[in-house]
């Protein structure tokens, strides 16, 4: 069985994640959800107000859960840790003087999250995290975390008090905080083999052999979350231009794409199937792959059901 984590600590967290230490504006716990990405964006949909930009969610077990493509994500209380960040990228109020936000770059912020969540686990445990297109993050070759990116919805036609939610008339009119867009992370962290849900996951006390506290480890993920989500802001969501501390997004997620140069195999709506080699990232994080006859193809993680690194054999692994 796996061991229960220290409770969360919502008073400590607070004060790691907001002013003077940290970013963000608000920061929420609760002991249980169905899901942070729905319960935030739902709350963010209908009170803009009251969930500003670098708003937290952060939860101590989810029973509804969502991957990307709507698969099921649930997480026994104790052995997880949780978290959906709320985006606004284009309010005015929170990035005055900030260059308009590129629509490529809604793209990259979910990759934000894994270069964060990479860093992080790296510097808390010295374990060797990496990314796998488009949504993974893995240790040694297994799945470590999943991370989701949804849009926020905007309020049912015919609604007109206050700032649209999603901030989707304020962007035409400059009046509200603009769109809005949650990033959800689920990192495994004490679970045993037997409780993973497939062969390919693991978690991260798993591999470390050590015991994680998760009071320490979130903050440490959320914070530089913030730090590279403001600095992408900045040089208005261009992921090639350069942040503050010198490398641009794109380079600091192919620094860390495990993906990338490897033999893949990605099935694509229909069950056509794209072999070929991973060769970089594109403008707006699409994966590029250049098939056994050269030509090269495009495929974005809404257009790939699964993407499978592959051996010389063509069997496929994660």
């Amino acid at each position: 069985m796996s061991r229960t984590l220290p409770a969360l600590d919502t008073r400590a967290l607070e004060g790691a994640l907001t002013h003077p230490r940290g970013q963000f504006r608000r920061v929420s716990v609760v002991d249980e959800t169905g899901s942070t990405n729905t319960d935030l964006a739902t709350s963010a949909a209908a009170d803009s107000a009251g969930w500003p930009d670098l708003s937290v969610l952060v939860a101590n077990s989810q029973i509804a859960g969502k991957g990307r493509l709507d698969r099921v994500w649930e997480v026994p209380a104790g052995t997880s840790m949780i978290s959906s960040v709320l985006l606004r990228p284009t309010d005015p109020s929170v990035h005055p003087g900030a260059p308009a936000f590129a629509p490529t770059g809604y793209g990259w912020l979910s990759v934000l999250a894994g270069i964060a969540l990479c860093q992080a686990v790296r510097a808390e445990t010295g374990a060797p995290a990496l990314l796998k297109w488009p949504n993974d993050v893995l240790l040694n070759g297994r799945k470590l975390a999943g991370i989701l990116a949804q849009l926020v919805a905007p309020p049912p036609a015919g609604v007109t008090s206050g700032v649209s939610a999603g901030g989707v008339r304020g962007a035409a009119d400059g009046a509200g905080p603009g769109p809005a867009v949650v990033v959800g992370a689920g990192v495994n962290i004490s679970q045993q083999r037997e409780q993973l849900p497939v062969d390919r996951a693991t978690s991260l006390e798993l591999e470390i052999d050590s015991a994680v506290d998760r009071n320490e480890l979130l903050p440490a993920y959320l914070n530089r979350f913030a730090g590279l989500y403001r600095d992408f802001v900045a040089v208005g969501g261009d992921a090639l231009r350069p942040l503050s501390g010198g490398e641009s997004v794109h380079a600091l997620a192919s620094g860390l794409m495990l993906t990338l140069g490897t033999q893949v195999r990605a099935e694509l709506p229909g069950g056509q199937m794209l072999h070929g080699t991973a060769v970089r990232l594109g403008p707006g994080g699409e994966l590029e792959i250049r098939d056994g006859d050269g030509a090269m193809h495009t495929v974005s993680a809404g257009d790939v059901v699964h993407l499978r690194r592959t051996g010389s054999d063509g069997v496929g692994y994660a």
